[in-house]
């Protein structure tokens, strides 16, 4: 594997920012120093005036294969995550089969093997007739498995007490949940059908999957999970009310429950339907302005833990229907990192925040084995970012397979120029190489 050097860099790593030197080889960073110049490598960046930073790390995508491979595939999507500055994702298993068996699982992972150019893992998804299968995961190399506790495609709703019950009192590692309560989707969705038919206007979208819908499912999450000393993680926090159900008393390495907030729940709102439509449609519901700033500090006073973007793709015919028939989901693997780097300039957290929530507490929140940090030993998942040069997302640019984003004709105030994966460099100032795959994640867990 080709040896690396990255000279004059700003590292933000660990809560600091200084000039540095990195030299990467056989897939690691084996120095950094003040000045590596003298190291011959095979490749030399001169980062003057850039920042290098850990890889993202999004702990909930949804890239479409098997099964809806005409919206995405684990190829397209991981190749428009590294442009993006994002080196290893977690997929949920809500694809066609859904992911229930071992064997199931076992061929997304062959899929990623032979076409994603980020590191990758996928969560094993529980039914409310699974439960076998879903004990037999191995924590070893499985980011975890996950629970839908509202409306989800196929098979995935998990509904009945009993077998919520029994996965939390009998898993032995992470869960992670959807929360949204399923009978009050359904009593608001007829009052809505009763009003306008067929005909609901899009902005109806966060009255239907409503806040009490979102905080009754993750308080039963949370009230199972503390029951039973379940390790839970709530993805996709977007009300200002769930905050209140997390605690910051506790390092996040000892926190037995966790959150995730998602870009989108940070930088759109509700008074955006009008514009935005079915594009901004996604479960749970972009709620409206009061959230954001809600959100954003649990964030920032770490009762939420990890930001990510639950990058959902449809195609644009797909979503160009009515209210009932446009699915839900929006692709943002792509922007998720420029997009909070745009919070840092407006001052909203500070660039070694940011990298954080989006690249050190994923790490340390699935025990993730030696990545997430710029440290001697631990493999090169990088990404080199120039916070001067904008950048304009547009139809050309996208490298999504539906080809489109609702940030489209946004102009950024940075550009990602490298990205490296497990000591590739994957991706350099525009061109995607992915003449090497990235590698399946490994976790540290005792269990």
């Amino acid at each position: 594997m080709s040896s690396i050097l990255i000279l004059n860099a700003q590292v933000v790593n660990e809560g600091k920012t200084a000039e540095m030197d990195i030299f990467i080889n056989n897939g690691r960073i084996e120095r950094i120093g003040g000045d590596l110049a003298y190291l011959k490598a095979a490749h030399v960046i001169d980062a003057t005036g850039k920042h290098l930073l850990p890889g993202v790390i999004d702990d909930q995508v949804h890239f479409r294969e098997p099964g809806l491979t005409h919206k995405a595939t684990i190829g397209t999507e991981s190749r428009a995550a590294v442009a993006g500055g994002t080196t290893t994702f977690m997929e949920m298993p809500n694809t066609v089969p859904n992911a229930l068996t071992q064997e199931l699982l076992a061929e997304k992972y062959a899929i990623a093997a032979r076409t994603s150019p980020a590191n990758y893992s996928f969560f094993m998804g529980a039914s409310n007739d699974n439960i076998e299968e879903v004990l037999r995961t191995n924590p070893r190399d499985v980011c975890g498995v996950k629970i839908f506790m509202g409306s989800s495609t196929g098979n995935m709703l998990v509904d009945n007490p009993q077998t919520l019950e029994t996965i939390f009192s009998q898993c032995p590692m992470l869960i992670a949940t959807h929360c949204e309560d399923e009978a009050t989707i359904r009593a608001q969705s007829a009052i809505y059908r009763e009003k306008y038919g067929d005909d609901v206007p899009m902005h109806c979208h966060p009255e239907i999957r409503n806040v009490e819908a979102c905080y009754k499912s993750s308080s039963m999450a949370i009230e199972l999970a503390k029951k039973h000393n379940t390790r839970l993680h709530i993805l996709h926090i977007s009300t200002a009310e769930e905050t209140e159900l997390f605690d910051n008393s506790l390092p996040l390495a000892q926190k037995r429950i966790t959150a995730e907030a998602c870009v989108h729940h940070l930088w759109f709102d509700a008074s955006q339907y009008d514009t935005l439509g079915a594009q901004i449609k996604c479960n749970p519901a972009i709620k409206d302005a009061r959230h954001k700033p809600v959100i954003l500090q649990a964030v920032l006073d770490d009762r939420i833990d990890i930001i990510a973007t639950d990058h959902a793709p449809h195609t644009w015919e797909e979503k160009m229907q009515n209210y009932w028939k446009a699915p839900s989901g929006l692709p943002l693997v792509q922007h998720s990192l420029q997009m909070m780097l745009d919070f840092v300039a407006q001052g909203k957290l500070s660039l070694e925040r940011m990298v954080e929530k989006m690249s050190h507490a994923p790490a340390v929140c699935f025990q993730i084995e030696e990545r997430g940090f710029i440290r001697e030993g631990y493999w090169a998942d990088l990404v080199l970012v120039d916070l001067n040069r904008p950048y304009t997302v547009s139809k050309e640019n996208i490298l999504y397979k539906c080809g489109w984003s609702p940030l489209e004709g946004h102009t950024f105030g940075s550009t990602v120029t490298h990205t490296i994966v497990s000591g590739h460099l994957a991706f350099a100032n525009g061109v995607i190489n992915d003449s090497k795959t990235g590698k399946r994640i490994l976790f540290a867990r005792s269990i």
